[in-house]
């Protein structure tokens, strides 16, 4: 016996349609692929659909998530919808924004807050932990909320400094023929810790900053031989790292201070893979009360739809050849 037909019209008020609908009404193509029975018409600020009740309820539902989280972040990427979609064909609740966890917020006004599982483990795993251990593939968020908790703390006064470094494995930590300071040396290694840091604080403050070395830069090297006191330290990269760097780094550790250890297993640059001292040090440390180790997948993965597909792809592709 066939469902009965519904139809529902839904004005979309006080909100950026361009952001809902996103670049060529991707949003509602979204929609379309994952309720091929559904006739959904889009125009301007009105939504028709047509179809089963319970269908039309469970679409209602998510348009509404949509809208919530345009008013109050701003944007609509599609993978934010892909999840909204997800976590309602699996029976959940739509997630709103009102009951997210704001780590802080851009320059712009728009909210930094964990928009995935995993990434919302991370979060709370970097507020109860002294030392978080963050790995999983590009593009699932692992460095951008570990600035994010960086600047907030640098804000609320819990510390003094921001330490940024990364292992310079393409020159071999040998920094002293390239040109320039040692700012300028280490700059193109840590150019990914300064996008994030510029979207968080203004041009003007972020330059105050490291004029006045409270966020300093260095490369993993040059940790050595220092004790960081009530500072919030952000190592990024850390599976170029070697077994003897990650020791040192971490015996670098002070009173009042946090550490965050990104990385990505997949991408090991040295050598010897199996060197790394990210894989090591997670190894030996894992259940050491005050250390987290958080591992994010290709879920959690929050740029552009196809960086998973990529990712599983290559996945796939290294256990095939193992």
């Amino acid at each position: 016996m066939d469902k009965p037909v519904a139809e529902s019209e839904i004005t979309l008020e006080g909100i950026d349609l361009l952001s809902f609908y996103g670049v060529g009404n991707e949003n509602i193509q979204l929609l379309r692929s994952a309720y091929p029975s559904v006739k959904l018409v889009a125009r301007g600020s009105s939504i028709k659909a047509s179809g089963d009740a319970e269908t039309i309820a469970r679409l209602e539902q998510i348009i509404e998530a949509m809208v919530r989280e345009v008013r109050h972040q701003g944007r609509l990427p599609t993978e934010r919808v892909r999840e909204i979609v997800g976590r309602l064909q699996g029976g959940e609740s739509p997630p709103s924004p009102e009951r997210g966890h704001t780590i802080l917020r851009t320059v712009s006004g728009q909210s930094v807050a964990p928009r995935t599982e995993g990434q919302r483990i991370l979060a709370q795993a970097i507020e109860s932990h002294d030392i978080t251990f963050a790995v999983g593939p590009a593009g699932t968020g692992k460095t951008y909320t570990a600035v994010a908790f960086a600047v907030r703390a640098l804000k609320e006064r819990h510390i003094r400094k921001i330490i940024l470094t990364r292992p310079a494995v393409e020159a071999g930590e040998n920094l002293g023929f390239l040109p320039g300071d040692l700012k300028e040396k280490v700059a193109p290694y840590l150019r990914p810790l300064y996008d994030s840091l510029e979207e968080m604080l203004s041009a003007e403050k972020l330059q105050q900053l490291l004029e006045q070395n409270v966020i300093e830069i260095a490369p993993l090297a040059y940790m050595r031989g220092r004790t960081l006191n009530e500072a919030f330290i952000i190592l990024d990269e850390a599976q170029n790292a070697t077994r003897l760097q990650m020791k040192m780094f971490l015996t670098r550790f002070g009173h009042r201070s946090k550490i965050v250890i990104t990385g990505d297993l997949s991408q090991i640059d040295l050598p010897r893979p199996e060197a790394s001292g990210l894989l090591h040090a997670i190894q030996l440390l894992e259940g050491v009360a005050g250390i987290a180790v958080v591992r994010l997948g290709e879920t959690d993965i929050v740029r552009h739809p196809l960086v998973s597909e990529i990712v599983r792809l290559y996945e796939a592709d290294a256990q095939r050849n193992r």
